[in-house]
């Protein structure tokens, strides 16, 4: 779940949560639960709607919903399981498999996440969340050149993210090819001015 889609569901909560105190009624557990975890109460957020995801027929959308809480929570392994679930209740949903790769990356296991972007990419082939995600692993595993390359291919399909180009420039510079690297940092300057990262490179490094 992206930040826009959790604002914008905390912001349906509240206000179904004030007509609701209002009227003198009760807020359903789904407004509830996005109330909670607006204010950073994961675990109440979770037990208003766990109950969802545990009964027959099954909630997908609960089962997913549980998963990001209990990453939220620090619980990486069972919010995996929940992933997991989820791929099962629905083997062609790309949620779960890209959140799938939240808690493995959390956990360090850069491989396994790798893999699952991948399992994302058979049926997706340029879905730019699984490629960043699969980036932040070489980077993490110092995959210099499959980082370079992979940037290089992806961005040539975005170009005007500035993500992608910071990435591709981390690589060059941890190969050391600097003049490549200040080339590809002044293309992010171009996309976000003021950029920290790429405006020190090129203050910096001869």
């Amino acid at each position: 779940m992206t930040t826009q889609r959790l604002l914008a569901r905390a912001a349906v909560a509240f206000s179904m949560l004030f007509a609701a105190h209002g009227i003198g009624a009760q807020p359903d557990p789904w407004s509830e639960s996005y109330r909670l975890e607006y204010i950073g109460k994961y675990a109440e957020a979770l037990a208003q709607i766990e109950p969802f995801a545990s009964r027959q027929p099954v909630n997908e959308f609960a089962v997913m919903r549980s998963a990001w809480l209990l990453h939220l929570q620090g619980k990486y392994a069972e919010a995996e399981k929940r992933y997991l679930r989820a791929a099962e209740i629905n083997p062609r949903s790309l949620e779960a498999r890209l959140g799938l790769m939240l808690p493995q990356m959390a956990l360090y296991r850069w491989n396994d996440a790798i893999q699952s972007g991948r399992k994302v990419l058979a049926d997706s082939p340029w879905n730019y969340t699984a490629h960043v995600r699969i980036m932040i692993g070489e980077e993490a595993l110092s995959r210099w050149e499959d980082l370079a390359k992979h940037a290089a291919e992806v961005s040539a399909r975005y170009p005007t993210d500035a993500t992608l180009l910071v990435y591709w420039a981390r690589a060059e510079a941890a190969l050391k090819r600097t003049r490549k690297a200040k080339e590809l940092f002044a293309q992010v300057l171009e996309r976000v001015p003021g950029h920290i990262e790429a405006s020190s490179y090129i203050k910096n490094v001869p």
